[in-house]
């Protein structure tokens, strides 16, 4: 009887590192990644494997963790989708020694995956290469921390020069042309800035302030600075509107005034790029090193008024429904409010716009209320039900719900086969010279674009269904987690935290003077 070897499947992983950025247009992959593909697609075809899929992170350096198609390549690897990784270099998968010893020499081989890095000879397949990818990763390490250390010290002496070190200027000014790291008034946007803290001075609260500007069409900084041409993300619902926080940081932004401040935030580690509040004492202020937008006169006027505007809520009384409640029409976090000693929900979104929202409001007392109501129907309908019965019931449904999904599953699997060999037969074409460099490239990225699309479909799925199969063999907990709160009559943020995704709230209906409230629990 004669045994047919499989053939191999090779997941190809590309990275763009920081030093050899060479990018003709930022939609574009860079040159270095194109040029890792086209080295890692020719050796994987002369070895004779399946190109799997290709995953590329462009703009990432060797320390990210939070690199989309690295992470993606992980997930596949564990669930054992192919037999290889295929790197230009070790360093390209990571410079974390931690990360060579976690993935490389751990999992990997647990997982049956094989990891091969052509330029610098890394094979776990080889015997005796292990020190080498250990003394890799070693010297990574190393590289990686002590550019950490160059860069930070760099920047800190800059920052307490008085130079601004920042990717974007801040609202009202730019970036000097003729001189690194000073600021010049940006004209356009400094008139704004004055105009905010002019009215302000004469009594208008942030809130109306915000509202003046949206009416009269008046970008917010994030939209003026895209519209300007920077690289700023795609905006979102509303985000184009000025909202009470944005007049609110403006007007003690002592930069208005010609100071540099500088290190707000300050990163978590050099392997992140997570960073966290830093306390002021340990800011870089330097005094008078750009030109004012504010005088100083009026300046002190504004921070008297906010001294004495100040009206700090007693510990406890707020913050239960906090990033949990949001307007059913916007979908924009509320924001709590203070009037004659109630606390409210509102949505701000209604008043910094005319047309931008209809507005939700709600007492936090009222909210309470109902969210206790509706858990204790919750309980008691759900308590009242037969075991049996109840199990029969949620168990037949997660049966119907796996069978569409490993449905689907097979489907897409069977599509993503006919996109591998349309791949391969491209690659063939391009040698044969039938087509050319950037046909092959712009033909075998649809392809790959659409097995991205399945094969993330195909994950999705494969989560769900794992999932089910958790619940189905650990049973239905969610009995015990309801009755915890069977006689509950007040909340508390452990407990809305614990109980509740999400709330919408909407505006009062002025006939039955009810608020319509959706609860999205975490059950």
């Amino acid at each position: 009887m004669t045994v047919i070897d499989r053939v191999l499947r090779v997941a190809i992983y590309c990275r763009l590192s920081e030093e050899d950025k060479d990018k003709k247009d930022t939609k574009d992959d860079s040159d270095s990644i194109q040029n890792q593909k086209s080295m890692l697609i020719k050796y994987a075809l002369d070895k004779g494997w399946e190109i799997y899929k290709i995953y590329s992170d462009d703009d990432y350096t060797g320390a990210d963790r939070n690199r989309p198609d690295w992470n993606e390549l992980l997930k596949d690897a564990e669930n054992r989708k192919f037999d290889i990784i295929l790197c230009k270099t070790q360093a390209r998968f990571t410079r974390e020694l931690e990360l060579v010893e976690k993935y490389i020499h751990g999992l990997f081989p647990i997982w049956g995956v094989r990891f091969i890095s052509v330029v610098d000879n890394a094979d776990t397949d080889v015997k005796g290469n292990k020190k080498s990818r250990q003394i890799n990763g070693l010297v990574n390490e190393w590289y990686l921390e002590d550019l950490s250390n160059d860069i930070k010290s760099v920047f800190t002496d800059l920052r307490k020069e008085g130079h601004h070190i920042g990717a974007f200027a801040l609202y009202g000014y730019k970036k000097d042309p003729e001189q690194k790291g000073h600021l010049i008034i940006d004209e356009e946007a400094a008139e704004i800035v004055r105009e905010v803290f002019t009215l302000f001075s004469q009594g208008y609260g942030k809130t109306k302030i915000a509202r003046i500007l949206n009416e009269r069409g008046i970008p917010n900084p994030t939209e003026y600075k895209r519209q300007k041409g920077l690289r700023y993300k795609q905006a979102s619902k509303n985000s184009t509107l000025w909202k009470y926080f944005a007049i609110s940081d403006m007007l003690v932004n002592e930069m208005y005034i010609g100071n540099m401040v500088q290190g707000k935030y300050g990163s978590v580690s050099y392997k992140t790029k997570k960073n966290k509040p830093r306390p002021k004492d340990e800011w870089y202020i330097v005094e008078n090193t750009h030109e004012a937008i504010i005088e100083r006169d009026l300046w002190d006027r504004v921070q008297d008024l906010i001294k004495q505007k100040a009206k700090p809520f007693k510990i406890g009384e707020i913050g239960i429904f906090a990033r949990k409640a949001r307007c059913m029409y916007c979908d924009y976090t509320l924001r709590s409010t203070r009037n004659h000693g109630y606390i409210y929900l509102q949505c701000d979104t209604k008043y910094i716009s005319q047309n931008a929202c209809i507005g939700s409001f709600i007492p936090v007392k009222k909210l309470e209320k109902i969210v206790i109501n509706e858990l204790h129907k919750l309980t008691s309908k759900y308590l009242e039900k037969d075991e049996i019965e109840r199990k029969i019931e949620i168990n037949n449904n997660f049966n119907r719900q796996k069978e569409n999904l490993e449905k689907n599953i097979l489907t897409f699997k069977k599509k993503i086969e006919e996109y591998s060999i349309g791949i391969q037969n491209l690659y063939l074409d391009k040698v044969k010279c039938v087509i050319t460099e950037s046909q092959f490239i712009e033909f075998s990225r649809n392809f790959t674009a659409e097995k991205e699309k399945l094969e993330n479909l195909i994950t999705e799925y494969r989560n769900q269904i794992l999932d089910i199969n958790e619940r189905m063999e650990l049973g239905d907990n969610r009995r015990q987690l309801i009755e915890q709160y069977t006689n509950l009559e007040e909340l508390d943020r452990e407990t809305v935290d614990k109980l509740i995704d999400y709330i919408l709230v909407g505006k009062r209906d002025e006939t039955t003077k009810e608020v319509p409230v959706e609860i999205h629990w975490n059950f």
